[in-house]
């Protein structure tokens, strides 16, 4: 035994001096990773303590559970972990566009027409979600946007109603000025795996009589659903973890109602409190929790509806 793992440990050494290249540029990643995300598990303990940063995490009282039973019996909660759920589903709802996107362009004969498009739809992604925010409310102002002047020039009197204030039209305010900033980006993957279908399955299909629209269903969708299910696997990891800063952005005190999400409120609770760094902290991992528990259960289902071919892990 002692000679086999002799054997391997050399022949280890061996692939490692002829690929050191390889290794090099992989140092850093990892170093991001143990910098970035590991280490700081050290502090995932100030969830389980009531914390004071005068004592330090060591120094602080261990109290287990107790601010997860707080949140939990909270008046709150009800309300917060429902429009976090609502709001994400919706989300998720949109999924399918940017696939449809990515099989339209695919079918477009145009290359120069195509690109365009393509950077057009890839453009608002680089805006920041600040400057995003500031487009919405330029946009949807009663007074002075484009909506407010439209009312005016067709007939409209006064001042029409402030969506940005609605608790009704926060969520679609959301959900689509998300669509319109992430389409373009998130159609990449699926124009690249579309790349890759072999002409000779559509010149096959189009002698059998199939229609564009029939290859698409046929040859197109299937040679992507790897690349799909993963993309769904990843997303759906996200439906409880809504973004904090658009929605804290586009919050107001008149749709607080719907706009309240999990995300928000452990800012207002953790960071706008010196005494309530615990409970924002246990708020946090308590979604954290939920994440990794939606990740391993839809992986699970992928993977037992395909048969063991796709899954991420």
């Amino acid at each position: 035994m002692k000679e086999i793992s002799q054997v391997k440990r050399k022949r280890w050494w061996r692939l490692f001096k002829r690929q050191w290249q390889l290794h090099l540029f992989v140092l850093l990643p990892v170093a991001y990773l143990l910098v970035f995300h590991f280490i700081p598990m050290y502090g995932v303990q100030v969830a389980f303590r009531d914390y004071r940063p005068l004592h330090g995490i060591m120094g602080s009282e261990w109290v287990g559970l107790k601010w997860f039973e707080q949140f939990l019996s909270n008046y709150q909660f009800g309300q917060v972990f429902s429009n976090t759920l609502i709001l994400s589903l919706y989300s998720l709802a949109t999924f399918p566009l940017p696939i449809i996107f990515a099989l339209i362009l695919h079918a477009i004969k145009s290359e120069r027409y195509t690109k365009v498009v393509q950077t057009v739809a890839y453009i608002p992604h680089f805006i920041s979600i600040s400057v995003m925010v500031g487009i919405i409310s330029m946009l949807l102002s009663p007074v002075s946007g484009i909506y407010g002047n439209v009312y005016r020039m067709l007939g409209g009197f006064g001042y029409p109603v402030d969506f940005r204030a609605s608790a009704q039209a926060f969520r679609h305010i959301y959900v689509w000025s998300g669509v319109w900033q992430t389409l373009g980006w998130s159609s990449i993957i699926y124009m690249a795996a579309l790349s890759s279908v072999s002409p000779e399955l559509h010149e096959a299909a189009q002698i059998d009589g199939a229609s564009r629209l029939k290859r698409m269903w046929h040859v197109d969708i299937p040679a992507i659903l790897p690349t799909i299910a993963i993309q769904f696997i990843l997303r759906c990891t996200q439906v409880i973890a809504v973004g904090f800063e658009k929605a804290y952005l586009l919050q107001s005190p008149l749709n607080t109602s719907v706009s309240e999400v999990i995300s928000t409120y452990v800012y207002k609770v953790g960071m706008s409190s010196f005494r309530s760094f615990s409970y924002g902290a246990a708020v946090g991992l308590f979604n954290t929790v939920i994440n990794l528990a939606l990740l391993l259960s839809v992986n699970f289902t992928v993977r037992k509806a395909t048969d063991n071919e796709i899954s991420l892990f």
